[in-house]
């Protein structure tokens, strides 16, 4: 089918979950969870067909990504009952207020109507992503990655398969069949057919739809992470966030990829920073060293593009800085404004950093890694946001809708 076909075709289905009670939104997301589960099978075939052409295309930190498992499929599932579980968020009354000549001004929050999203090798998104939209009221046309298409398309059987059996339409969910660069064209032009457009991916799949689209989009980051380690810091307590922060799943977009260390402290914790993430490591991080860092250990030095890039890989650079306020400028330069973090027990240096920092989410004392939907609860995500206007950081239910006034008089006139 063609891809402005399907975005019509879930146009034309809308109302049912437009209009949907929370209960009935409810019913369906627990049976897409059941029917998630049952065609686990499928899913790990279809999955392995694409670990297969993948090989040897991508990283082995990407293919991680793109793996399934059964234990990873139930989290999925477990995600889509976590969305069913939160309020609804339609409906709500954000405002009332009376008017002088007795208007009744009401402001609801509504359905956005039909989402877009385009996304890379990331089989969760395609769960999580018809989830948070269904649960919010608005039907979803999902845009998979080439290399896992074939993992979202039984996926996507398996959550139509659920929906089936209750009052929503199968049809609010669709998934783009052709994954050529013409497809991804046709969502960012469809105005008057997608609400929202939303791409998360990589900076280039990002930095084309925000020029192309003429399609409202919101803007989800890539994530040029920093963590900054300041002189009065707690040093095993850095080192424990560092590591987290960087290894524990490099290849996602707030895992730390810029180390910021004040040069009072540089001498002793460098070197201790090398120990863990590099001599005692099973995967060993490679270092991307600014002179001053390679003054005091041994590791690559730095290119003028390695302060600007998203590894998402097990690769750091790392720049000593005389203080605070040298962290927070080198931040400002070079940061996606996605999550950034001070490890610092000096309140002055917390708050000023706090402050100044003009990030999504920014960190006391605590891993950058937190930056997720489910660990915000959320229930799950659509993508972390780094615009300001309508959703920013982690977007949940609330974030996909928008809102009307209902305005409720006895015969004024103006």
């Amino acid at each position: 089918m063609e891809t402005i076909d399907q975005i019509r075709l879930a146009k034309q289905a809308k109302k049912s979950i437009n209009t949907a009670t929370s209960d009935e939104k409810n019913k369906a997301l627990r049976a897409m969870a059941d029917a998630l589960v049952d065609a686990t099978a499928d899913i790990l075939a279809a999955n392995q067909l694409d670990m297969e052409a993948a090989q040897g295309r991508i990283s082995e930190v990407m293919l991680d990504r793109l793996l399934l498992t059964e234990e990873r499929i139930q989290a999925m599932a477990d995600g889509i009952l976590q969305v069913a579980a939160l309020p609804d968020p339609v409906g709500e009354l954000l405002e009332e207020r009376t008017l002088e000549n007795g208007l009744v001004i009401q402001k609801k929050r509504v359905a956005m109507g039909v989402i877009g999203i385009i996304y890379e090798s990331r089989p969760n998104v395609t769960s999580d992503a018809a989830a948070l939209a269904l649960k919010s009221g608005s039907a979803v046309v999902l845009r998979s990655g080439k290399d896992a298409y074939q993992t979202a398309h039984a996926i996507v059987s398996a959550l139509k398969t659920g929906l089936q059996a209750t009052t929503i339409d199968p049809a609010v969910l669709q998934l783009v069949e052709d994954t050529s660069r013409e497809s991804s064209l046709v969502m960012m032009k469809a105005k008057g057919d997608l609400d929202l457009l939303i791409p998360r991916g990589g900076a280039g799949l990002i930095q084309a739809v925000v020029e192309q689209a003429i399609v409202p989009v919101i803007e989800t980051g890539t994530g040029i992470v920093h963590v900054y380690v300041d002189q009065v810091a707690d040093l095993d307590k850095a080192l424990n966030i560092i590591q987290n922060a960087k290894t524990s799943r490099p290849s996602v977009c707030n895992a730390m990829e810029v180390l910021l260390v004040h040069e009072a402290i540089a001498g002793d914790f460098l070197p201790l920073v090398k120990k863990v993430l590099v001599e005692e490591a099973p995967a060993p991080v490679e270092m991307r060293l600014d002179a001053q860092a390679q003054q005091i250990i041994a590791g690559t030095l730095a290119s003028v593009t390695d302060f600007d890039t998203e590894f998402l890989d097990y690769v750091m650079a790392v720049k000593v800085v005389p203080s605070v306020e040298e962290a927070i400028a080198h931040i400002e330069a070079h940061s996606t404004h996605h999550s950034d973090a001070i490890v610092s027990e000096d309140p002055r240096a917390v708050e000023v950093f706090s402050n100044q920092v003009d990030s999504a989410a920014v960190y006391v004392n605590a891993s950058t890694r937190f930056t997720d939907g489910g660990e915000f609860g959320l229930g799950c995500e659509m993508g972390i946001s780094t615009q300001k206007l309508h959703a920013r950081g982690p977007m949940g239910l609330r974030e996909l809708t928008s809102y009307k006034y209902l305005v409720t008089g006895n015969g004024q006139v103006r």
